[in-house]
């Protein structure tokens, strides 16, 4: 089976390998609890450093995950509530449209907001904290949305999503994060740092010296390794650097695969809580079409007769994508140090449900005896 697993995941990865060298490819395939590990390409190619399983890539909006299992918590503590108003803890927003909006609303990407620096054109304006607070109070849909009534993807959301829970629980998100997700999982290469006067972030050498350089369409460095950009001027708002590795734990308590994680016993591991809480951002929240949903965070389809739980993430630097099908057990990473290439395509068309197909059961023949 790893010879089978290995040629579909080469097959599927091969359209993201840059023919110039520039830029490589990470990947784990979670089957049954266990993981594959598959690296491709240069974290670095002018130093010919080679991409392995602990390279630290940007994972962009992959991180929108992590901020609804903190929701998704909170909400089985009791300590809030899906229906509630943003603006019950965002004390600032006052605006006609923008009071309406809920957090499970922001949650689930069905709050119709949809500001410049969601969608290109991408616009060169920046936010601080206090003008961000004024796009929203003077935002009016231009389409006829409302709340709750469509899916429109939306990062302004999950940024206002990341000031309710600063807001709620008295601390910066990172550390919500940290305490709520990553520590309890012993994700020892994940971190949502603050950005630098250079958009590089703000890591230990330690950490740095494991950061991939990203690559644009054409080969050239964007940044540099460690880059994070964002159209928000405040703390909190760049993005999450993980490793395939760490990314792996996140893979199998996804699916509840508590062996493969650290022992409760040593204060870590997948606590009831936790687990529940990973299941209910999985749930459908709003159903698109027949073969498309969105849950918090997560995206539902069902392609091939296969269901298909993911999210994908990108910049103009960084791709990255992780994926489950929670029936078979079977879970996906794909990380990429450029920003031209779209793993979901490959993951959600071919690699997850040929490897989904590998593992479906086959039907006993015909007049065959089973063997006790």
């Amino acid at each position: 089976m790893d010879t089978e697993v290995d040629r579909i995941i080469s097959h599927g990865i091969a359209p993201m390998i840059a023919p110039n060298g520039a830029g490589g490819v990470a990947v784990v395939a979670q089957i049954g609890g266990r993981n594959l590990f598959f690296n491709y390409g240069f974290a670095d190619n002018s130093e010919k450093r080679p991409i392995t399983s602990d390279s630290l890539f940007n994972v962009g909006s992959v991180r929108k995950i992590f901020e609804a299992t903190l929701v998704a918590q909170a909400v089985l503590r009791g300590e809030l509530n899906l229906d509630e108003p943003v603006a019950k803890y965002v004390t600032e927003l006052h605006g006609d449209y923008i009071r309406q909006i809920s957090i499970g609303q922001l949650v689930s990407h069905t709050s119709g907001l949809l500001l410049p620096t969601d969608h290109p054109p991408w616009p060169e304006q920046h936010f601080s904290l206090a003008g961000f607070y004024d796009a929203l109070n003077a935002w009016t849909p231009s389409g006829g949305e409302q709340p709750g009534k469509q899916r429109i993807y939306t990062h302004a959301g999950y940024i206002l999503l990341q000031l309710v829970l600063e807001r709620r629980y008295g601390a910066p998100i990172a550390t919500l994060i940290d305490r709520g997700v990553i520590a309890p999982l012993g994700m020892t290469s994940t971190l949502v740092p603050e950005r630098g006067p250079d958009n590089q972030a703000i890591m230990s050498p330690q950490f740095l010296a494991r950061a991939v350089q990203g690559y644009s369409l054409h080969g050239e460095p964007i940044g540099l390794p460690g880059n994070q950009q964002s159209y928000f001027d405040f703390p909190g708002t760049g993005q999450m650097f993980s490793s395939a590795r760490d990314l792996a734990i996140l893979l199998a308590a996804c699916m509840g695969d508590a062996p493969t994680l650290p022992s409760p016993a040593s204060g870590r591991g997948l606590g009831r809580e936790l687990r529940e809480a990973l299941q209910l951002t999985q749930r459908e929240e709003f159903r698109v079409s027949a073969q498309y949903a969105q849950a918090m965070a997560w995206e539902i389809e069902s392609p091939f007769g296969v269901t298909i739980v993911d999210k994908p993430g990108g910049l103009d630097n960084a791709s990255a994508y992780i994926g489950l099908v929670p029936e078979r057990k079977i879970g996906l990473v794909i990380l990429a140090n450029r920003g031209d290439v779209h793993p979901f395509e490959m993951a959600r068309s071919t690699i997850l449900p040929e490897l989904a197909r590998l593992l479906t059961p086959k039907p006993q023949a015909l007049g065959s005896t089973a063997r006790q």
